[in-house]
């Protein structure tokens, strides 16, 4: 059974960073791409980035490139989503999802499993 554990949200000052961790448990993440989703209150889900598996390219949306970094650690089962100049706008709920075959990355009914989320506020 596929489980993702995201952790490392909080609250987080205009122009601080945050490094979100997302674990997956119980199957090997190296074989499927996994995306960073968020959600802000009264929202829809959005897509934030996506990292392959394999060659390990990855998918920025406009929104955060430049200040996110998407990255995974095979060996140790772990996928980070460093954020950098955060803004209160990056205030959302945030996700991690694994999917072995994406047409779309930024779909969320691409993807096979989610985390529980985690809730980054940045405010001052």
């Amino acid at each position: 059974q596929l489980q993702l554990v995201e952790s490392g949200g909080g609250l987080v000052q205009p122009g601080g960073s945050l490094r979100l961790s997302c674990e997956a448990i119980g199957f090997s993440q190296e074989h499927y791409a996994i995306g960073w989703f968020r959600q802000a209150p009264g929202k829809e889900r959005e897509a934030v980035s996506c990292i392959s598996n394999g060659a390990g390219g990855t998918r920025y949306a406009d929104s955060v490139k430049g200040r996110f970094t998407i990255s995974r650690d095979n060996a140790k089962s772990m996928l980070y989503l460093q954020m950098n100049s955060l803004r209160p706008e990056d205030t959302a709920v945030y996700y991690c999802a694994a999917g072995q075959i994406l047409n779309d990355w930024s779909r969320p009914s691409e993807y096979d499993a989610w985390g529980q989320g985690i809730r980054v506020t940045v405010s001052s």
